[in-house]
Parts: C-alpha cells; structure tokens; sequence
C-alpha cells in the first residue's frame, strides 16, 4: 500500500518530531537529586500484614477487592488489578511483611525510556502514567528495574498500570490512600528529606531493632519509596545488587552516540501506521 502526499507530510512531522522527544530524553537523564520530592516511608518492624493499604488502594483506584492473603513461601506481584500487595517472609527474626508496589524513581529508567513521555515523572514525586500519550511501546515494562508497569493484555483498550501514590488525591491535598488507613501506622508520607530525617533517627535510636540500611535511599539512584527493615533487605525478596546510579545515566552515551534512526525506529513505524492505514484504492489512483 502506497503513502499518499498528505500523508507523507504527516510522516516527516511524526519523525521531526521525535527529534525534539529524543533531545528532551537526553536531557531526562540528568539527576533530579536537587528537587523536593515527596514520598512515602515503610516500616515493616510495624507492619502487621493486615492489607489494609492493599484494600484501601483499591478502593481508591476502583480495582477489584484482593482475594490473596500474605502466606509465606508464597510470593504475590502486582499486576493489572492490584497496584500494591503485602507479602510475609520467614526471616532471621521471625516473620516479617512486606510491602510492594512502584518505587517512584528519582530518575525513572521507565520515564527516561518512554519515547512519548507518557510516563512521567511529576514535580510532586510521583511517577505518572499518561494514556493520552503512550503509543504502546511498553519499553517502560522492560526498562523497569524493578519490574513495576503492568499492561492490561486482556482489555480492548490497555493500559499500563502501576500504583502513581495516589497522585490525584495529593493534587487535592490528601495523602495517598494506602497511608491514610494503615492502622499501625507503618506507613508515613513526606518530603523524601522529612523521610529520611525519620529513617535514619530510627536507626539510630533502635540500632537493636534495624539494619543499618534504608532501601531506596541509593539504590537505582534513589527512590521516593523508602523502606526499613529489621533484617538484611535480601531476606525480605529485594533486589540488593541494584547500581546506586539511576539507570537512564547508562543511555546517556547511547542516545547521544547512536544514529537517530536507531533510537527513532519504533515511533517512525507507528507514523507510518497511522499515515498508510486509512489509504484507501480510490486514494492510490490520484497519486
């Protein structure tokens, strides 16, 4: 099927403008390590492993109710239906809960991948999912080093799901769902400066109590989902071996080193799509 002039047009603004998305990615790898961020701090010493947060987040996003319920052995993920969960863990100091979901990176490799800047990372901290941008590429999915986006395979119209803390309810000046109702409260919401003040006081006045490590203060290059723990972070099913850099540094070479074309290929073809599919014979003959 041939392109028409029109939409050969279309094509070359589709590619020019991936330029512009390209230099902005270049520009997305520097650190955001100045930037007040707010986030979230986790204190499974506190944890009782009652789901509340998983509940409440449900409620919040109008997911379907959990049906699991923290079993140990038994590791539980976040998928299109549920953004956070609470899995147990038989540990070096009895049993231990633990709460998952998006990490919200400082410096997000999902964000830095995503060539339409559909996943977003906000002033506020929270890391965003923009479906009026995404053009299904799902290289957030790949690019996750902790394997956080989930996309909705089974819908006719998927969208990539991932917990955003609760991002609307901030904009109205709420916390996020999950630490409103935890009723022990080992959930606690702030600047990630404020978090971080609070973790390490923690540590310092229970040193019996904790490992001396606050997961997601380095780790990927920071995140503003911060965790404490009574025994050592591998113990509890975390990646331990995680750079301290944020990922997008890695591509910062590769995107300025590497051909456009190479970078662009993905988003060229989806211009070409959207330029070839409504051609029609009667088009073709006037060409």
């Amino acid at each position: 099927m041939s392109i028409n002039r029109r939409n050969f047009f279309k094509v070359l603004g589709v590619t020019g403008a991936t330029l512009a998305v390209e230099k902005k990615v270049q520009g997305s790898t520097n650190s955001n390590e100045d930037v007040e961020f707010y986030g979230i701090l986790y204190d499974s010493t506190r944890c009782v492993g009652c789901q509340t947060c998983e509940f409440s987040c449900a409620e919040a996003n109008n997911l379907p109710e959990p049906e699991d319920y923290p079993e140990i052995g038994v590791i539980r993920k976040t998928n299109e239906s549920r953004r956070t969960v609470v899995n147990a863990f038989d540990t070096s100091k009895g049993e231990v809960y633990v709460k998952r979901q998006c990490m919200h990176c400082n410096s997000p490799a999902c964000a830095s991948a995503c060539l339409t800047q559909a996943m977003h990372k906000t002033n506020e901290g929270p890391v965003i999912w923009r479906g009026d941008k995404c053009m299904g590429c799902r290289y957030c999915m790949v690019s996750c080093p902790f394997d956080v986006p989930k996309f909705e395979y089974q819908s006719p119209n998927p969208k990539i799901t991932k917990c955003d803390m609760c991002f609307s309810r901030q904009q109205e000046e709420k916390v996020p769902a999950c630490v409103e109702n935890c009723p022990a409260e080992a959930l606690m919401f702030g600047t990630r400066r404020e978090l971080l003040q609070e973790a390490h006081k923690r540590i310092a006045e229970n040193p019996d109590l904790y490992v001396n490590h606050i997961y997601g203060e380095n780790e990927a290059g920071g995140t503003s989902f911060l965790y404490l723990s009574p025994v050592p972070f591998e113990e509890l099913g975390f990646n331990t071996s995680l750079q301290q850099d944020s990922y997008p540094a890695l591509s910062k070479g590769f995107l300025y080193s590497v051909p456009s074309i190479f970078v662009l290929w993905p988003i060229m073809l989806l211009g070409i799509h959207k330029a070839t599919k409504n051609n029609s014979p009667k088009n073709d003959e006037d060409e």
